[in-house]
């Protein structure tokens, strides 16, 4: 018989020789509870679940070392096990000490150890299979296993913001299948030494479907997630502006004919136009136009100026890009517009389409988007546009709508405005900011409101204001837009950052960010006749905080219809089916029609 070699002797090699049953049951059943507490709870704060992953990691690093329950067909003849089974484990155990005695661990840092160890296991893994000795139950399944840890290696690595939370759950599975196998084989061999001690071997084939099966979700995952990880739209030179544009805001620089869900019996436009930024220079932004087929001689379209709800921070998220342009800005009743005989002009804001930042829920360049959109939609000739307005605006295009109307007369004296509809409008920018994260999926709106004011004001820092561990989630989600595939996994990823959704460090109603939150609080000085519909049961912006609004505009002087819709939610209150709509469309025509409002606040529960 051959002597041992060298490698033999070293006893991080031969621990598994000396591993006593009991020992090898309590591994597993740790590695079974802990892999369980990991895939129950991806969501749990991040300090926490750094502590989970990192004994996690620890514990796989152990269970290498120790051996497999069902690997001593790994091992070679003078019971050495092999050296990359050696380097895999101390690697998960070193990156385990790394990641709980790091104080300052980030979310991309965690997944960026966990990617790496991930790589490096499954790559010796792949290579492994191909080592002497070992049986196909086992090159078939070391295969395997090694192919997922590479594919989710990948997907850590190159997916930020969601990827702690597939990370958390997939290591988790992991740990769960290994103590399962492992307290299934103790079992099995157990009842083998007592009924056929004397039986040849066999192969052990419940690792082997356990490691198909770990490489079968992997694809998965990979597969279906790759939409997710994408935007919905390209933007395109449309929107690019010229080298030479007007010099002055409110005129039109391009056009071209839309026809996405256009209603029939109605033609629309898409424009590029000139209008003012928050610096004061002239910058360009993109909207809608869409208008009855069928005008008489000298016929002149009464126009609905339509400032959408929320769609997103990113460039690619402007309405007129998506593949439902109206409704993905919350405008479900454009053919109800054209039927009446109105036009609609529907900015797209700046910022979306065209160069950002695009200043979400910032309203002073906001309302000159607006209003710039009707005087340029006045220079597109074939649209035969009349000067009669009324603006509409739902939720962050509720406020942009409150911003026009007080707005108008200074920036666009010559803008008719006859009336502001402003539904669900976001008028307590910092009520509103700070309780979004409270409700399902708020991080979104966060998101988008944070990046907004951090790109425009100097003074409103992610440092200050957003957790460390969320700081990497948070920037993902605001380049994503609400009809984006991945979006929804991105809150879960916010989510995944805390015991709750919030992603401040501190109050956001406070300090610099407090102050600029409360400087785009809308304008109580409207001047033209309001209507303000709220729904009842509205989550996002709460019936209280709309009754403060209407207060302050009552006691300013303002004319306003105040109406709430019992039982609707923020979107269901402009939905089709809405009784909002009926009283929207005839309160509009009273506009249209020059005919007055009833004066002083009237209040409407509904």
């Amino acid at each position: 018989m051959a002597r041992p070699g060298i490698l033999s002797r070293l006893p991080l090699l031969r621990l598994h020789a000396r591993q006593p049953v009991w020992l090898r049951a309590g591994l597993a059943v740790l590695s079974l509870v802990l892999g369980a507490v990991t895939v129950i709870r991806p969501t749990t704060a991040l300090d926490l679940l750094a502590v989970l992953l990192g004994v996690g990691m620890i514990l796989t690093g152990v269970l290498e070392l120790t051996g497999r329950a069902d690997d001593d067909a790994d091992a070679d003849a003078t019971g050495t096990r092999p050296w990359w089974m050696v380097v895999v484990a101390l690697a998960w155990a070193a990156g385990g000490v790394f990641v709980l005695l790091w104080p300052g661990l980030t979310v991309r840092a965690l997944a960026v150890v966990v990617g790496i160890l991930l790589l490096i296991s499954g790559a010796l893994g792949v290579i492994g299979a191909f080592r002497r000795g070992s049986g196909w139950d086992a090159r078939i399944a070391d295969a395997a296993f090694g192919s997922s840890g590479l594919i989710f290696g990948v997907l850590a690595l190159f997916w930020p913001d969601i990827t702690l939370l597939v990370v958390a759950v997939v290591f988790g599975a992991s740990l769960i299948m290994r103590g399962a196998a492992d307290l299934w084989t103790l079992l099995r061999r157990r009842r083998d030494r007592r009924s056929r001690s004397d039986a040849a071997p066999r192969r052990r084939w419940g690792r082997t479907v356990l490691a198909l099966g770990s490489l079968g979700l992997a694809v998965a995952v990979a597969v279906v997630t790759t939409p997710m990880r994408e935007g919905s739209t390209v933007v395109d030179s449309f929107y690019a502006a010229p080298r030479e544009i007007p010099a002055t805001p409110g005129h039109l620089v391009r056009a071209e004919e839309f026809t996405r869900t256009v209603p029939a019996g109605a033609k629309g436009w898409r424009i590029l136009y000139t209008t003012t930024g928050m610096d004061g220079e002239v910058r360009v932004a993109s909207a809608l136009v869409v208008v009855p087929l069928g005008a008489e001689r000298g016929q002149r379209w009464p126009v609905v100026d339509w400032n959408h709800g929320t769609t997103g921070f990113a460039e690619h998220c402007a309405p007129s890009l998506q593949e439902r342009p109206f409704w993905s800005g919350g405008m479900y009743i454009l053919s109800k517009v054209i039927a009446q005989g109105w036009a609609m002009v529907a900015p797209d804001y700046i910022g979306l389409g065209t160069q950002g930042p695009h200043p979400y829920l910032i309203g002073e360049p906001s309302a000159h988007a607006s209003l710039d959109a009707v005087r340029a939609a006045w220079e597109l000739t074939e649209a035969q546009l009349s000067r009669n307005t009324v603006v509409w605006g739902h939720s962050q295009g509720g406020a942009a709508a409150l911003w026009t109307g007080a707005l108008g007369d200074a920036y666009a004296p010559r803008v008719p405005v006859r009336g502001v509809a402003a539904l669900a409008p976001a008028s307590d920018p910092p009520s509103l900011v700070e309780g979004v994260t409270e409700i399902t999926g708020g991080s979104i709106f966060a998101s988008f409101a944070f990046e907004s004011f951090s790109s425009i004001y100097p003074d409103v820092t992610y440092a200050d204001y957003i957790r460390p561990g969320a700081q990497t989630v948070v920037r993902a989600m605001a380049q994503r837009c609400l009809t984006d595939p991945g979006t929804v996994l991105s809150v879960l990823a916010a989510v995944g950052m805390s015991t709750d959704p919030d992603i401040f460090s501190q109050d956001p109603t406070t300090g610099p960010l407090g102050a600029r939150l409360r400087g785009n609080t809308p304008p109580t000085d409207i001047g033209v006749p309001m209507f303000v519909g709220q729904g009842g049961a509205d989550s996002v912006v709460p019936v209280h905080t709309q009754d403060g609004y209407v207060e302050r505009l009552c006691r300013a002087g303002q004319t306003v219809d105040y109406r709430v819709y019992a039982g609707f939610e923020h979107a269901q209150v402009v939905e089709g089916y809405s009784p909002l709509v009926a009283d929207l469309l005839a309160w509009t025509k009273a506009r249209f029609e020059g005919r007055p409002a009833d004066a002083g606040c009237q209040r409407s529960d509904l």
